[in-house]
């Protein structure tokens, strides 16, 4: 999987068609990504010593191949290439327009 956490992504495909956000965790057993503010799911948690229990919003995974990075040059979505860079170290790349990936 070429996604990092704190990338800027766009949602592909679902009911979330057209969602931007970035991604606050990664499963990469799993090929799946959580991303900020997308696939919202109710989850019931019971009340403890420390909280109150109830219904809470959290963000559930969504599969890697439904999301897109937003490219930093032209923010259109684009797809991860990988080349090196002058110290032989490995870096990723916007297809579109050659960018370096954070």
């Amino acid at each position: 999987m070429n996604f990092k956490v704190g990338d800027e992504v766009v949602v592909i495909t679902g009911s979330d068609k057209g969602k931007k956000g970035k991604i606050i965790k990664t499963l990469k057993d799993e090929n799946k990504v959580v991303v900020e503010g997308v696939h919202i799911v109710k989850k019931h948690e019971k009340s403890t010593t420390m909280s109150t229990g109830g219904i809470v919003e959290v963000e559930a995974p969504i599969n890697a191949s439904n999301v897109m990075i937003i490219d930093p040059k032209t923010k259109k979505r684009t797809r991860i290439g990988h080349t090196t860079d002058k110290n032989n170290k490995k870096i990723r790349i916007a297809k579109k327009s050659n960018e370096k990936l954070d």
